[in-house]
């Protein structure tokens, strides 16, 4: 059997674990920049505050009934999120953390074992752990995991547990599921069941294998077979490489200078470049794109991107910061107010096997170790302690989080006092 195990609302869970006050208030967590909603509580839900909704188009809204708003804060919810799959891993070794607030568990060897009873353990000790709520499904496949798990947050009689353990409760619960809902079925693959009379997942697994196949490929078949109970896709205990990895912002303020434009490139560089080194993976191919605010018809508009290859692949923040610059400044266009850049890096390969070229000059021995001793330095005494000259130190171009909490778990100044 599986488990999936998600947290409720975790990032709105998060703000209250710290603030007690806040619990049976409605919550609301903004994207960077304070733009739209991207977590809710179930208070906040009940008033008709829907997700990706712009704040300011709810600013009524949250006055009225006086909800509580954060800025987005991920050093904090990352810190909480490991916690709870600490919880999680205490239960079983066979563990998937799917996100930041998911993770499928494998309780194969659990024959004997009540696993409703077991589930509600993992709940509880998660709950006085770390004081997130949790959701459990379990199921013979994943994906029927991720059905159970729906079922659970959705009916309050199952207390954040339930288990589809026979035939009958699985025709049942599909027959309840749509079909855009389904683990696997996006929004495109959505609208084309539809038009063939495909409403829920139960229509789905009365498909022909044959149509699936031809129409969405294995892909779709598993999907089916698993939501026919087959098992078809197995935990994955690490996490494959990435294919292609962006850091990409908004800023706080409109940028017009090319100078604070270069900073902040320079830094998404040398975060990818970061990302390269954890996964032992380096990138041939940097793309800059940078484009102003559409929403200000108020504004001249514009947006492009430029793409380079690089000689030699690599994972060295100084290289790609220096090509990221160089596609600035082909794209930079003076008299427009940017709102928005970012980096991504593609092509991208492991560092063991690198092409090389006969007319580098780059002593990439000499960046090796120079990156390992940054990366040491920055892991021991926090992100950003050393950065190379072309990140800049002024930052005017940084996110806008009016009303972050306090890194309560991550900073010795934000840790909470308690008075006796």
């Amino acid at each position: 059997m599986y488990v999936l195990a998600d947290c409720n609302n975790f990032y709105a869970s998060c703000e209250r674990v710290f603030n007690p006050s806040l619990i049976g208030k409605p919550v609301i967590v903004l994207s960077n920049n304070d733009g739209c909603v991207i977590a809710r509580s179930n208070e906040a839900k009940a008033l008709g505050i829907k997700m990706g909704e712009p704040a300011f188009k709810i600013k009524d809204t949250i006055e009225r009934h006086n909800v509580a708003v954060f800025s987005s804060n991920y050093t904090l919810y990352g810190d909480m999120s490991q916690r709870v799959m600490n919880t999680l891993a205490s239960f079983t070794p066979d563990i998937e953390i799917y996100s930041i607030d998911e993770a499928f568990l494998g309780l194969h060897g659990f024959r004997y074992v009540d696993l409703i009873e077991y589930a509600s353990q993992i709940r509880k000790t998660t709950m006085r752990n770390t004081g997130i709520p949790i959701s459990l499904g379990i199921a013979p496949t994943k994906t029927l995991a991720k059905v159970a798990n729906h079922i659970a947050k959705k009916q309050p009689a199952h207390n954040g547990v339930y288990m589809i353990a026979t035939d009958e409760q699985r025709v049942e619960a599909l027959k309840n599921y749509e079909i855009g809902e389904v683990w696997g079925i996006g929004r495109q693959y959505s609208k084309f069941l539809m038009r063939y009379g495909v409403n829920t997942a139960y229509d789905f697994t009365k498909m022909p294998a044959g149509w699936v196949r031809r129409h969405m490929s294995v892909v779709g078949l598993r999907t089916q077979k698993e939501l026919l109970g087959i098992p078809c896709i197995d935990l994955e205990h690490t996490a494959p490489p990435k294919k292609a990895i962006a850091t990409t912002r908004s800023f706080g303020e409109m940028q017009t200078d090319l100078g604070y434009l270069k900073e902040a490139v320079a830094s998404f560089a040398a975060n990818c470049a970061h990302k390269l080194r954890k996964q032992k993976s380096v990138a041939q191919i940097v793309m800059v794109f940078a484009h102003t605010n559409y929403f200000r018809d108020d504004l001249p508009q514009y947006s492009a991107s430029k793409t380079i290859t690089l000689p030699v692949p690599t994972s060295s923040s100084i290289e790609l910061a220096h090509y990221a610059i160089e596609a600035l400044k082909r794209i930079y266009k003076p008299g427009y107010s940017y709102k928005k850049a970012g980096v991504i890096v593609s092509g991208i390969s492991t560092n063991q096997h690198i092409q090389t070229s006969l007319f580098d000059t780059i002593d990439r021995e000499k960046h090796n170790r120079l990156m390992a001793a940054m990366d040491k330095i920055n892991d021991k005494y926090g992100r950003g302690t050393v950065k190379i000259a072309a990140q800049g130190a002024g930052r005017k171009w940084k996110l806008r989080q009016e009303k972050v909490s306090p890194k309560y778990t991550t900073s010795w100044s934000d840790i909470i006092t308690i008075k006796v």
